[in-house]
C-alpha cells in the first residue's frame, strides 16, 4: 500500500513538473507568435539576482519608450513566492513568465543571471546578452534602437 502511495504521489509530481515546463514553454512561444513583427527582447531573471534588480526599471523604460518592442521576462525561481516578492519591490510594467523547473532556461542554455535573448522583426534570434549594468545597457539599448529601425 505504501508503496502505491509513493508511486502514485511520485508520478503526479513528475506529471505536474512536465506539465509546468510545457506550460511555460507554450506561453513563451504564444507570446513571440502573438509578437511576430516586433522586436522581442527575451530577459531570463531570478530574485537572489542584483543586476536583475538594476535591469527592471531599464526594461520598464524600454517597454514604455518604444511600440515595436515587446519586453518578455522569465523567473527562473524555484519558489514563485520569491519573484512575487521580488516583484513587490521591483515592479514589472512587462511580461512575467514563471520557469521554477529552469525547462527554457535550458533551451536557451542560458551562461548567467539576467541573460536576455533579442528576437528581429522577421523572428530570428539576432543577439544574446549576459549580465546587466549601465555599460551594458547602453550597448543593448543601442542594439535595439538599430533593430527598431529596420
Amino acid at each position: 500500500m505504501l508503496k502505491i502511495l509513493f508511486a502514485s504521489l511520485f508520478s503526479l509530481l513528475i506529471f505536474s513538473t512536465s506539465a509546468q515546463a510545457e506550460n511555460s514553454s507554450k506561453e513563451l512561444a504564444e507570446m513571440i507568435k502573438d509578437n511576430k513583427g516586433k522586436v522581442i527582447y527575451i530577459d531570463f531573471w531570478a530574485s537572489w539576482c542584483t543586476p536583475c534588480k538594476k535591469s527592471f526599471p531599464w526594461m520598464n523604460n524600454i517597454q514604455k519608450k518604444y511600440n515595436n518592442l515587446k519586453v518578455i521576462s522569465i523567473n527562473v525561481d524555484a519558489e514563485k513566492s520569491y519573484a512575487t516578492e521580488f516583484l513587490k519591490q521591483t515592479p514589472a510594467n512587462f511580461s512575467v513568465i514563471y520557469d521554477p523547473n529552469g525547462e527554457v532556461a535550458k533551451q536557451y542554455k542560458l551562461k548567467g543571471m539576467p541573460s536576455s535573448y533579442v528576437i528581429n522583426k522577421k523572428g530570428v534570434l539576432v543577439a544574446t546578452h549576459v549580465g546587466f549594468n549601465k555599460t551594458k545597457q547602453l550597448k543593448y539599448e543601442k542594439d535595439l534602437k538599430a533593430l527598431l529601425n529596420e
